[in-house]
């Protein structure tokens, strides 16, 4: 379903494969899977120069016209999904039922962008405060910030890059896109759907740069924001962008705390728990870390979890029976089973998995790892949690907040104070009441404090991110 090559997109247009280019393996195997086409610095000149030159066309695409390009996406987009299932499993390694579930979010996403194109609005303000403002009336409105960048990961490769190009396409942002160079065909096949619109020249650039010819998306003037997801390098990057404004998602190690009033309900939380720590083997930022359990119920959820993390089937991800398939190398999956060792040799007791056979790491689940551990203090980044008992509801919060990281936290209780106080005293960017802090809708604001990012997605709130406000004020005369 694959085809032999892709090719990158410049100023709206496909440039074919050349003599360079770059091999997508196939995650599970390790084959080379197809190939795209390599693009240089010269590519990326040619394409913030483009976007640079559409600025003015997209500012006066008109509203209903973006919304008539994000709804063409959308029917593509389900026309085209297995097609797009097939290659993130590919190319990502995620479980086929996954990448099903992850090409819905792309289609969501893009709907959400689309109603939100033509609601773009502005205020009337009272500025008739005291005598001498009499007669002054103000108003404002949201105007394309101008040309964007956006650097995307690779566990994310349809979603995070939606995240991004959908609001972009909303507010009439010409955009340059850097996808990993580890999985860059979703968003080649994007740009694909997108050629066949009627989005002004140069609006889009679509380009899987390596890290030696991608400089200017952070430092080039030219271009006004900078939105970047993936690891805490986003600090070096936000510290050279100039004066452009920058969007970060870095990431966490998510806690999720069980009060002791889960006793009757302990199997539709283990359930919800190890899709939490072990969907697409735990490489998602909002994953399942750190699970904090009330001594009431720790033996026996315990338990529970450890026999539903023994039964998980993993393997290839193209079957549908698989639950945990590949990370997305065999160098991750080694520096992970290294930090495994290093908590057990520490005290730290792994109940189940530990083992890896390449790129396929086990679901691992550990109890008594001592704070100042890597698995403790580090986001994970793949099929790895940790067990730890608490005593009184303010212990456990306290430990959920003993992270360097932020971004979303887990509660279940049926305890409205206890829910009411997590909201107040966790310090993350989002708190997830009776689920895991993995749960995420493609509307609602999603970013992170501390160490975990700046700025919120969420189609409404990248747009803003992505337009200035502009005010007016008449007076009467």
């Amino acid at each position: 379903m694959l085809a032999k090559s892709y090719p990158y997109y410049v100023a709206n247009k496909p440039v074919k494969p050349g003599k360079k280019k770059l091999d997508v393996l196939d995650k599970y195997t390790g084959k080379v899977a197809t190939r795209v086409a390599l693009p240089d610095a010269a590519a990326l000149e040619r394409a913030i120069a483009s976007a640079a030159a559409a600025a003015p066309a997209m500012k006066h695409f008109r509203p209903y016209e973006r919304q008539a390009v994000l709804e063409h996406c959308v029917r593509r987009f389900q026309e085209r999904r297995d097609e797009l299932a097939y290659a993130l499993c590919v190319e990502a390694g995620k479980p086929i039922n996954d990448a099903l579930g992850e090409v819905i979010r792309l289609i969501d996403t893009f709907k959400i962008a689309a109603e939100e194109s033509v609601r773009i609005d502005g205020e009337t303000l009272n500025l008739e405060i005291s005598p001498r403002t009499a007669g002054y009336h103000g108003y404002t409105r949201r105007v394309p910030s101008g040309p964007v960048a956006f650097i995307t990961p690779f566990n994310f490769p349809l979603n995070l890059v939606a995240h991004k190009v959908a609001p972009a396409i909303a507010a009439g942002c010409p955009f340059v896109l850097k996808p990993s160079e580890k999985t860059p065909l979703g968003a080649l096949i994007i740009g694909e759907i997108l050629a066949e619109t009627d989005l002004p020249k140069g609006a889009f650039s679509i380009l899987p740069l390596d890290g030696r010819h991608a400089e200017p998306l952070v430092t080039d003037p030219r271009l006004k924001l900078l939105s970047f997801t993936g690891g805490l390098v986003g600090w070096d990057l936000k510290a050279r962008a100039g004066h452009k404004k920058v969007t970060l998602e870095l990431g966490g190690n998510a806690a999720c705390i069980v009060d002791g009033d889960q006793a009757d309900r302990l199997d539709a939380v283990v359930d919800r728990l190890v899709f939490g720590a072990f969907y697409q083997s735990g490489q998602s930022c909002i994953s399942v870390q750190r699970i904090l359990v009330h001594d009431d119920v720790y033996e026996a959820l315990r338990r529970k979890l450890v026999a539903k993390v023994k039964a998980l089937k993993a393997g290839d991800p193209k079957k549908k029976s698989t639950f945990l398939g590949p990370m997305i190398d065999t160098a991750t999956a080694e520096r992970l089973e290294g930090w495994i060792a290093e908590a057990k040799k520490a005290g730290g007791r792994i109940l189940c998995g530990g083992g890896r056979k390449g790129a396929m790491l086990e679901a691992t689940l550990l109890e008594n790892v001592p704070r100042d551990a890597k698995l403790q203090r580090m986001e994970a980044f793949g099929p790895v949690a940790l067990l730890q008992r608490f005593m009184t509801f303010d212990e456990a919060l306290a430990f959920a907040n003993d992270s360097d990281f932020g971004l979303q936290a887990g509660v279940f209780t049926n305890d409205l104070r206890h829910a009411m106080r997590a909201w107040d005293e966790l310090e993350q960017g989002g708190v997830i009441v009776n689920d895991v802090p993995s749960f995420r809708v493609d509307n609602m604001p999603y970013g992170g404090v501390k160490s975990s990012g700046i700025g919120r997605e969420g189609v409404r709130y990248a747009i803003e991110d992505m337009t200035e406000t502009r005010l007016m004020v008449i007076r009467d005369v």
